[in-house]
């Protein structure tokens, strides 16, 4: 009797409600919302107006969504085609009648944060070989000195203080470093056996990133549950958790925990492969305090994709590494530091200057990453209508969001026929949040900016995505 009161007491609801009204409801009514809160934020990019709101000054974890804020004002207040630039060259002074080099080869970072990056395979893809052909070709035999990485740009504090602990040494917890190289990304190798067994490690990609690892995973079930532990700039890491049974090469991805370091070991050593003498090791401007290379002569210099491209890949892949390195490069660009903490002043003022709500917004660092930021959807939504209205490079920022059920993270999601090529958006997911937000056409040709942020439901996840669906679908049908 009980349940059926219910049931009669639901359907009544669902008559009385309609549009989005109708769909949030039937959402929150799910035991699996009991204990969750909901932010939403509908406004009309045209004038701004409010479409639908529910808690929409409640301030939530987005997950992922703050990447929209990251890569808006980066995509404004640099330009479309800004390029990041890294150069290689030498200081001291070059014998070219004995081919000594009375001085280091040094890398100065510019802060690029797809330098030899997987996402970019055909940019500058040969750069290393090139870098030593020139070195080559310049005709030094000995450096009386040693090979150099100037990774200044940035200050030495890679990971966000506020960072989960077991997110640093993977590779979605890559930090960010004034020269950053392979997506900051080292890959594991494993072969595994049956349940139980311990994954044998078969090698490491680069190999030079070898490093001394305690391996206390196990072989269980399908899934990819294996955790790196490892702190920026350390030798030393440990492997928990679980990866899948018998596999003969199972990669697991890790953070590279000194990227500028690397890539003045691999420099060494292809120099030292074609016969080049070198007298000290390899080092960095981190570890060489007393390093200054001003002015260093010329070798080579690689540039990154246009920003436009660099955002496409952030907003389509959902890459932290990425908004972080944009995040710094901001505060460098516009404050002349290379932190995080400049570059959240510089998010904040643009915000403030363009009139955009921040009230009620914590943010620590600009991916989402950290479970300690917090927003609102009122907020973003905000945002998202000035990118649409008044943005210099509008048109930019849109094309870098994903379309719904056929690219990047929404690939697999909003299906349904209404969102084809009508949805535009952001993901964000972690553990017990689920956040969307970007651009829809409702039936009657209302252009609409949303933000939809939903923390600690229980049960599955894509539950909640089918009532964040149904919302939205609601609401292109009936505005």
């Amino acid at each position: 009797m009980h349940k059926r009161y219910i049931f009669i007491q639901l359907l009544f609801l669902s008559q009385l409600l309609s549009g989005q009204e109708k769909a949030l409801e039937l959402l929150l009514a799910d035991s699996s919302m009991a204990h969750s809160s909901v932010s939403i934020c509908i406004l009309n990019t045209t004038d701004g107006e409010t479409v639908f709101d529910h808690n929409a000054k409640k301030s939530l974890m987005p997950a992922s969504v703050l990447k929209l804020v990251t890569s808006s004002v980066a995509m404004e207040l640099l330009g479309p085609e800004y390029r990041f630039r890294t150069e290689i060259g030498y200081s001291g002074n070059l014998n070219k009648r004995t081919g000594c080099l009375n001085g280091n080869i040094v890398i100065r970072g510019g802060g690029d944060p797809a330098l030899g990056s997987a996402y970019f395979p055909d940019c500058c893809k040969e750069f290393l070989s090139d870098w030593i052909t020139r070195i080559k070709n310049l005709g030094i035999r000995k450096i009386d000195g040693r090979v150099m990485t100037d990774d200044s740009r940035y200050d030495y504090q890679p990971v966000p203080a506020k960072w989960l602990w077991e997110d640093a040494g993977n590779y979605y917890g890559a930090g960010v470093y004034g020269l950053s190289v392979f997506d900051n990304t080292i890959e594991i190798h494993f072969m595994t056996s049956g349940d139980g067994s311990v994954p044998v490690i078969k090698g490491f990609v680069p190999g030079v990133c070898r490093f001394e690892l305690s391996n206390q995973l196990t072989a269980s079930g399908n899934s990819d549950k294996g955790y790196v532990f490892r702190a920026p700039y350390g030798d030393y890491g440990w492997l928990a958790g679980t990866i899948p049974v018998n596999r003969e090469d199972f990669v697991l991805k890790a953070s590279i925990s000194d990227p500028p370091l690397l890539l003045a070991k691999i420099i060494d050593k292809m120099l030292d492969s074609i016969g080049v003498v070198i007298t000290n090791n390899p080092s960095t401007a981190r570890i060489e305090s007393d390093f200054s290379a001003k002015e260093i002569t010329s070798i080579a210099e690689v540039c990154s994709p246009p920003l436009k491209e660099i955002i496409e890949v952030l907003n389509h892949e959902s890459v932290n590494l990425y908004a972080e390195h944009l995040l710094k490069e901001l505060g460098f660009v516009f404050k002349n530091k290379g932190t995080t903490s400049a570059g959240i002043d510089v998010l904040f003022k643009f915000m403030g200057d363009a009139g955009i709500s921040f009230s009620g917004m914590f943010l620590e660092d600009g991916s989402g990453l950290s479970p300690l930021n917090s927003i609102n959807a009122r907020g973003l939504a905000e945002m998202l209508v000035y990118m649409r209205e008044k943005a210099k490079y509008g048109n930019e920022f849109y094309a870098s969001l994903p379309e719904a059920g056929s690219e990047g993270t929404l690939k697999n999601f909003f299906k349904d026929p209404v969102f084809e090529k009508n949805l535009r958006a952001k993901s964000g997911s972690m553990t017990r949040v689920r956040s969307y937000a970007g651009y829809f056409k409702t039936k009657s040709a209302k252009e609409l900016a949303f933000c939809l942020i939903i923390n600690n439901y229980s049960g599955p996840s894509h539950e909640i995505v089918k009532g964040i669906e149904e919302i939205l679908k609601e609401t292109i049908l009936n505005k």
